[in-house]
């Protein structure tokens, strides 16, 4: 039988927690040996941090009344033996909903009032607002409260034409796509902007985002949405009518916000929800297929996807075969091929990048230890020929040895000068680099965006304005690429001169990479042109409309900005932090040398125990070596099912908050 998608995302959880696991092993094992210098410790700690808080996101997006609700309750809520979302006959979810757990926080539903589209804050800043939000507790353990609390997405209110005007609901142009008046004229929009639902499911406590979307009219309204949320989805689901098929509503919404998403094929999945509205005693079950089976081909031709990307599902009827526990019933609902093809687009997908970040990430710590083990090895080889060759010596040569040993401590001692002044040019170009990649640098640099999107009415030569501000935005990525670069062979240079100088091994890392981050540059660059290009001129006249996009758009700019910086930062301390391990080292190295040397001097026996000890050590870095390789490799290789028996034997972590390494 194949695994849900729950079964499997929770076999995904139980991976994470071996990997973080192991990870954690790692870094007490490293700090026991005094192995954990800073660039080291923090490596290892945002590997931890990175497998440990990884989240996965998948996103339901669809035009009003496809059943986007009531699938989320077949897939992931059916064991609380009834709808948890609400998902009756008409329109339900009527603002953006967020299905996630924070240890810590009280289960709850958090709700944004509407008016607040009337201001200036983005979402991601009224998120920092906690006083703005109408909040409701939710009881996990009473079904019934949890349901009837939840229901106040579905919440409308009804304003005059003005305010629904303001709120982005209205506009006069586009009459098709504007709600119906009542009898006394008012209109009906939702009464919330966005809800957040904090509930302790156990695929949300191990990192799993659940995003609802409302309809075409009022995903349109939010530019956040389709710019930030939907974009950075791992997985979207777009769910069409079975009976229906492709409607122009569902085709203007796949379009204008899904058809140009950053992420191939694999990250969207097309649902034909409702097949059970074909079922009937007038057709016969290959009719039926066959006619599904024509959509399919219909929706998949209309929307540009693989044919195998289009599923019909049943969400009513998988939801109550689960409840029921039919599995006849499952099984004609289509639900647990869904389930299959979320579980390989998104748990498989998801797994693969992370094991790829995280291999990277431990290959390249590594690499540091290595060098750090290597530097003592060379060491121990110093001491062992100078103390061999003092075999049978008098007392000069041996104060001989010692006055030589004290001129190199003098001479490596001076080289601090030199060092600092290597450190300094070093940090005020590291300065100059975050300064580029800073906010201050960003809010500069869509001054004329912003200059060209505040007037009210038509946004003449905006596309213009967009492709000159990110032209700028990539220059200013190729620009730290390049300062990067200069960084290197500055270091590089630098090194070179220490080690023949003074016998280091000293490496540069390779020059930093920021081609991922021009490229996420492009990918904004290109949805934002579809964005502005799509029909929105009537909503762009609107200032605070154009102020919610333009906030948007700085929010996921700055996002891409601050990871380039994290990895120059990150970079530049690999860099440096081995100078710092080899001076250390280097040190210590003079203080054995010199006491090795006075305990020869006092004593005719020493010089045999001391090459004895430094034969000790020589071993003891040698299993060190293994032991290193052996923690490595088992993070870089170890198959996904060895990790997750791995973790079915281990404690159980809390992976919600990060485990603090030992010092």
């Amino acid at each position: 039988m194949i695994p849900s998608f729950n079964e499997q995302f929770d076999q995904h959880g139980a991976w994470r927690r071996a990997f973080a696991q192991q990870l954690h092993q790692l870094g007490q094992w490293l700090a026991s040996h005094d192995l954990m210098d800073a660039a080291v410790q923090e490596r290892v700690q945002r590997l931890e941090e990175q497998v440990r808080r990884d989240k996965v996101v998948v996103a339901f997006v669809a035009e009003f009344s496809r059943g986007k609700s009531e699938l989320i309750n077949a897939i992931f809520f059916a064991d609380y033996g009834r709808r948890i979302m609400p998902a009756s006959a008409g329109r339900t979810t009527m603002c953006p909903t967020e299905l996630s757990y924070e240890s810590g926080s009280a289960p709850s539903l958090r709700l944004l009032p509407i008016e607040t589209r009337m201001q200036s804050p983005g979402l991601a800043e009224w998120r920092l607002r906690t006083d703005r939000w109408v909040e409701v507790l939710l009881d996990m353990d009473d079904p019934a409260q949890l349901a009837g609390a939840l229901e106040k997405v579905a919440q409308v209110r009804r304003v005059p034409v003005d305010e629904a005007r303001a709120l982005g609901f209205w506009h006069d142009d586009a009459e098709d796509d504007n709600p119906v008046p009542d009898a006394a004229g008012l209109l009906e929009v939702p009464m919330w902007r966005h809800a957040l639902i904090n509930i302790p499911h156990p695929l949300l406590a191990q990192g799993l985002v659940i995003l609802d979307t409302p309809g075409l009219n009022a995903v349109g309204a939010e530019p956040e949405l389709t710019i930030n949320l939907i974009p950075q989805a791992h997985a979207v689901v777009f769910i069409l009518g079975a009976d229906t098929g492709v409607t122009r509503s569902d085709l203007s919404i796949w379009r204008d916000h899904l058809g140009g998403m950053e992420g191939a094929q694999d990250a969207r999945l097309v649902v034909l929800n409702k097949i059970d509205t074909l079922w009937d005693t007038l057709s016969s079950p290959s009719q039926v297929q066959a006619q599904l089976e024509r959509q399919r081909v219909t929706s998949a031709e209309m929307l540009g996807v693989p044919l195998e990307r289009v599923v019909p599902v049943s969400a009513q009827k998988g939801l109550v075969a689960k409840i029921q526990c039919d599995d006849v019933l499952l099984e004609a609902s289509g639900l647990p091929l869904l389930e299959e093809a979320l579980a390989d687009g998104v748990v498989g997908r998801r797994q693969t990048i992370l094991r790829a970040n995280v291999a990277a990430g431990v290959a390249a710590l590594h690499e540091q230890v290595q060098r750090a083990i290597n530097v003592r090895r060379r060491d121990l080889d110093d001491q062992m020929l100078e103390l061999r060759s003092l075999r049978g010596k008098n007392a000069t040569v041996i104060d001989a040895m010692r006055s030589r040993i004290e001129m190199e401590q003098r001479e490596f001692e001076a080289s601090a000068a030199r060092i600092q002044a290597l450190r300094m040019v070093h940090l005020k170009m590291l300065r100059e680099l975050f300064h580029q990649l800073g906010a201050r640098s960003l809010k500069a640099e869509l001054t004329a965006l912003s200059d060209a999107l505040t007037p009210a009415g038509l946004k003449l030569g905006l596309r213009r304005v967009y492709g000159e501000t990110f032209a700028r935005l990539r220059a200013i990525v190729q620009a730290a690429q390049a300062t990067g670069i200069e960084i290197q062979a500055m270091l590089g240079g630098t090194f070179r001169q220490l080690n023949a100088e003074y016998g280091f091994s000293l490496q540069v890392p390779a020059a930093p990479q920021l081609a991922s981050y021009e490229q996420d540059i492009m990918a904004i660059e290109q949805r934002h042109l579809q964005y502005v290009g799509m029909g929105n001129a009537l909503r762009l006249t609107q200032p605070e409309f154009s102020q919610r996009l333009l906030r948007a758009l700085g929010l996921r700019l700055r996002t891409v900005f601050e990871s380039a910086a994290n990895e120059l930062e990150q970079w530049s301390k690999t860099a440096t932090a081995q100078l710092d391990a080899q001076l250390r080292e280097r040190k210590r190295s003079f203080a054995r040398r010199i006491e090795a040397v006075e305990r020869i001097q006092t004593a005719a026996n020493s010089l045999m125990d001391r090459i004895a000890e430094i034969e000790d050590g020589e071993r003891e870095l040698t299993e060190l070596q293994v032991r290193l390789t052996s923690l490595t490799d088992g993070l870089m290789h170890t198959p996904a099912q060895a990790a997750t028996a791995t973790a079915l034997h281990e404690p159980d972590i809390d992976i919600t908050e990060p485990m603090p390494l030992q010092a």
